[in-house]
């Protein structure tokens, strides 16, 4: 998606439909697979319609709007921040996405604003540019596709990176000033499940809208930081364990209960088909009173229910404990190995 300045009309819209875009760059999929995504930090990355750009355009001034959607450079020591040296967060001027930190900036000597790392690498977008008969590296704000500036591999370490941002992309907000709505994380609330292996359980709750990370563990037990071989022995009391950290707004307590009761059998007593073990009882532990009372409603409901009527639903639920990571090689083990757990159509 490219914008253009058009006269004194400001911007329009071009390239929804266009194959190649602007020429010298290599095109990509920029859009986040599976609607609603998430960044490590919690902030919504969707990609904003192009509705919602044209009409945060129009608060842009001509600079602005150049550089941001028509790929405009500022000149050289020019911009108001790129001698800035208050402690403070610099959001994309669009749409207010934190992508960098005072703490990472630093004098290169280049008349831009530099920095050597971004707040969260999922905030950048990196494109291929050879317009000037060289090859760069564009950055973009990875959520509205505004241009930012490029990155060299000329910076200071621990990176060796140089961000060289135009000053005009960015928006800086003082330390402790609180954030406007669009620049602060979606607010969240972790919820732990068993059932089972939990590299399944931990793939399907991904596919989950407005669930923001899913990460494999060890919980129930009562050895601290127990290892996978200690937790397969059956004599610690863990459980493979998921922590689904969500968006409230995006998807309800509720809703998490009804999709995990439809990734696994809850009447299988410490056992999922074949794994067969304590380890692999189907569990929620809850985090808080109101989740307790949920999920003894809920399955009090679906034990008086049709599908449970004749089977009893095995699930415990424990207050939450210590929760555990697993080990790295079991993060993601789907995602890793090229496969996946079908997640149920339907509700």
């Amino acid at each position: 998606m490219k914008l253009v300045l058009v006269g004194m009309l400001g911007v329009v819209l071009l390239g929804l439909a266009v194959i190649g875009g602007s020429p010298g760059i290599a095109q990509q999929d920029k859009d986040p697979a599976g609607g609603p995504r998430y960044s490590q930090t919690g902030h919504d990355l969707q990609r904003l319609a192009a509705e919602r750009i044209e009409q945060l355009a129009k608060g842009l001034s001509r600079e602005e709007q150049n550089i941001l959607l028509a790929e405009g450079t500022e000149r050289a020591f020019t911009g108001a921040l790129y001698d800035n040296t208050e402690p403070g967060l610099y959001t994309c001027r669009l749409c207010g996405l934190p992508l960098f930190s005072s703490d990472t900036k630093f004098k290169s000597g280049t008349g831009w604003p530099s920095f050597f790392e971004p707040v969260d690498p999922d905030h950048i977008s990196q494109q291929r540019d050879t317009r000037l008969g060289s090859v760069r590296t564009e950055i973009e704000c990875q959520r509205c596709r505004s241009h930012l500036g490029h990155v060299f591999e000329d910076g200071p370490k621990p990176t060796g990176l140089r961000y060289c941002l135009n000053s005009a992309s960015l928006r800086f907000h003082d330390a402790g000033a609180e954030l406007p709505p669009e620049s602060r994380p979606a607010e969240t609330e972790s919820a732990y499940f068993a059932g089972g292996c939990f590299w399944g359980i931990e793939d399907r709750f991904q596919q989950v809208p407005g669930v923001i990370d899913a990460v494999s563990g060890y919980q129930g037990g009562r050895l601290p930081n127990p290892g996978y071989r200690q937790v397969c022995s059956g004599t610690t009391g863990h459980a493979e364990s998921v922590r689904v950290t969500f968006n409230r707004e995006q998807v309800t307590y509720r809703e998490l209960l009804e999709w995990f009761f439809k990734f696994h059998d809850a009447t299988q007593v410490n056992r999922q088909g074949p794994d067969v073990g304590t380890q692999y009882r189907s569990a929620i532990f809850t985090a808080s009173l109101d989740q307790q009372r949920q999920a003894t409603a809920y399955i009090h409901e679906l034990q008086q229910s049709d599908r449970y009527r004749d089977r009893k639903i095995a699930t415990q639920i424990e207050q939450a404990g210590p929760f555990y990571e697993a080990e790295e090689y079991h993060q993601d083990y789907h995602v890793k190995h090229g496969g996946s757990c079908a997640i149920p159509t339907g509700r």
